[in-house]
Parts: structure tokens; sequence; C-alpha cells
């Protein structure tokens, strides 16, 4: 897993799976609309997602993880906007 500074993008695949920008949201739509991305993914694909930094990165990430998934990586997009790329869990 990588740091918030990006030092894991090489890792960072082609294409992921599903792709999903939730720039435009505030709390709690950028979880929920996470989350209902999340639950028609198949164990194992990924999804590459593009999100703000601040509050809903902060809320976000804890979720996914609660939820039991694995953010596998993440990079910057441009001036406080990065992108995740989780790795859907067990149901």
């Amino acid at each position: 897993m990588s740091s918030a500074n990006g030092s894991a993008e090489s890792a960072w695949p082609d294409n992921p799976d599903y792709q999903l920008d939730i720039t435009r949201y505030v709390c709690p739509m950028t979880f929920v609309k996470t989350k209902l991305y999340l639950e028609e993914m198949d164990e194992g694909e990924t999804l590459g997602l593009t999100i703000r930094l601040g509050e809903s990165y902060n809320n976000v990430t804890r979720s996914v993880r609660d939820e039991g998934h694995q953010i596998l990586a993440e990079r910057p997009v441009e001036d406080h906007v990065i992108e995740l790329l989780i790795e859907k869990g067990k149901e």
C-alpha cells in the first residue's frame, strides 16, 4: 500500500476494472456512491476512485477499510484531488 504522497504510483495498473469520479459530491454522498459501486463489483475486482482530499478522503478511506476492502495504492491527480485503487474484499 502506498502513502498519501503517491509513492506507489508505479504499482498502478494500466486499467482498473472500474472507474468512479466522486469529486463533485460531498459527505455523506461520497461514501454512498462508493459503496453502491462496490456492491455491484465482484470480489478481487479493482476500482479507480477519484476523490477530493480532506473530509471526503478521510471518511471514504476509513469506511472502505471498515467494510473489508483494501486500498492498494493512491496517486495525485491534481491539487487536492487523489485517485485511490481499491480492491473489493469478501462479502
